[in-house]
């Protein structure tokens, strides 16, 4: 074997997401983290095929570069980036950067336990507690959530429904599980599916939808709701989603399903959890924090042979 290129990366899954974290990438010059995001997706295209493709990686793969920071006590600056393009904002991928760094000893612990980490969206504040070396708990806030529409007419598998439509880090459009015959669990995975494609397909064109909800509230009295969230490319998301449970969470209160005084667990398909409670409600509708737990799933060293015929990977979604 000839080894052209080499990169340690460090793997990383937050309640099921998985995230790989890069600390070696080349040089370039840049000036800001701004302008290491706009020249990213163009000087480090080789490398986001061979380290995010398979047989490397997989469809459902999000990458993050860390570098110096910029501002002034910042502890760390992080690129986030998928298959595609540079992602200005992952509150899973904050999660998995400050476990790694903390975990591998890059960062030192801080007696305080808050640690700031640098996005081209921001510096965000985070809090982190370590317990014989690990990372047991992060906790994070937030951007602010509303409800855009409620009672938005839908047709779809010869039903007549009723969605909402709720801001958060995306635009979310939140089905009710009530109105189907099967339960949000893997046994029934290709009728999820089915209904994914599906759902996405009734709202094309008439609302610019960056995520789609399946949403299981019958244990709302109990604090949990399950679901399942898909992308605009059919593909479903990993994780219980952070920003689908804010979602959730706002639609339920605005909706007078819950009280906003008790934390909500949301739980995916294949059993991951993820916690959130009300933090602050504002005018513009409500901010929450979140509460999660990264877990570093390996240390690799990827390798690129100048004669391996599938350099670029390849992606099967």
């Amino acid at each position: 074997m000839k080894i052209q290129k080499a990169y340690t990366a460090t793997d990383v899954h937050v309640a099921g997401q998985a995230y790989r974290i890069i600390r070696d990438a080349p040089f370039i010059h840049y000036q800001s983290l701004q302008e290491l995001d706009e020249q990213f997706s163009l000087a480090y295209e080789e490398e986001i095929k061979l380290l995010l493709n398979e047989p490397r990686g997989f469809a459902g793969l999000n990458g993050c570069l860390v570098v110096p920071p910029f501002k002034s006590g910042a502890d760390a600056a992080v690129v986030f980036f998928d298959h595609n393009r540079t992602v200005p904002f992952a509150y899973g991928g904050i999660v998995a950067v400050i476990t790694a760094l903390l975990e591998s000893g890059q960062l030192k612990a801080k007696p305080s336990i808050e640690y700031s980490i640098e996005t081209v969206s921001g510096v965000v504040t985070v809090t982190a507690a370590l317990k014989d070396g690990e990372v047991k708990l992060v906790e994070l806030k937030s951007e602010p959530c509303r409800v855009v529409k409620t009672h938005v007419p839908v047709s779809y598998l010869d039903l007549q429904t009723e969605v909402a439509l709720v801001q958060a880090d995306h635009l979310y459009a939140i089905f009710d599980k009530a109105e189907l015959p099967f339960e949000i669990d893997m046994e029934n995975l290709p009728d999820i599916n089915q209904w994914g494609q599906k759902a996405i397909e009734a709202l094309e064109g008439k609302h610019a939808v960056s995520r789609v909800i399946l949403l299981d509230h019958s244990q709302k009295s109990e604090g949990k709701i399950k679901t399942v969230t898909f992308r605009p490319d059919r593909y479903i998301v990993r994780s219980p989603g952070f920003g689908t449970l804010a979602a959730c969470i706002t639609y339920l209160i605005g909706n007078g399903d819950i009280s906003a005084d008790s934390p909500i667990e949301n739980e995916s398909i294949f059993n991951g959890k993820l916690i959130a409670e009300l933090s602050a409600q504002i005018e513009t509708g409500y901010e929450f924090s979140f509460s999660a737990r990264g877990f570093i799933t390996g240390m690799q060293t990827y390798v690129l042979d100048p004669t391996d015929p599938l350099s670029a990977g390849f992606l099967l979604k």
